[in-house]
């Protein structure tokens, strides 16, 4: 029998989001328009044998909660338990992420020696892009090594947004 992840759809200021929950974890904060359509959700269901369903749950209420109050700044850190399902050098990275202070940006090359891996950078930057929890593990906050924004799962309007607001709101 397969299991389930509960989504729920919520709306950004800077672009359409799906959340997700599975055995009382976020696993799923998601771009409904995004670069690569369908990859996050075809790997979360393959590698944890689920389906999706439609629906809400405590956990789901209170990311819209945390998501609304990021939003309107009066939120800078998130705690909700995550879920994440991926390789182990993905996992690392995407704990890297949490690491990275609200209203700063670190670049894919930096992250990459902070693991320990300096030559890894372009495994960084696909763990990055492999992130299935956005905003809530912000790759957002990762830049190209000259300060470019380079890629975003959900565009580079919504990374030049997230940064944007959390530069303001940091000062």
């Amino acid at each position: 029998m397969k299991g389930k992840i509960l989504i729920q759809r919520y709306v950004s200021p800077c672009g359409d989001l799906v959340l997700g929950a599975f055995g009382g974890e976020l696993c799923l904060c998601n771009w409904v328009q995004e670069k690569h359509p369908g990859r996050v959700e075809h790997r979360l269901r393959t590698a944890l044998n689920v389906d999706y369903e439609e629906g809400t749950s405590d956990l789901l209420r209170e990311a819209v909660r945390q998501l609304d109050e990021y939003f309107c700044g009066t939120r800078r850190d998130f705690d909700l338990p995550l879920h994440f399902e991926g390789t182990d050098f993905q996992k690392t990275v995407w704990r890297r992420l949490l690491e990275i202070p609200y209203g700063s940006t670190v670049s894919y090359g930096l992250m990459a020696r902070q693991i320990g891996r300096p030559k890894a950078v372009r495994a960084v930057a696909n763990a990055n892009g492999a992130n299935a929890i956005s905003i809530f593990v912000p790759c957002h906050r990762v830049i190209g090594s000259d300060s470019s924004l380079t890629g975003y799962g959900g565009g580079l309007d919504a990374k030049t947004f997230l940064l944007a607001l959390e530069r303001r709101l940091a000062q």
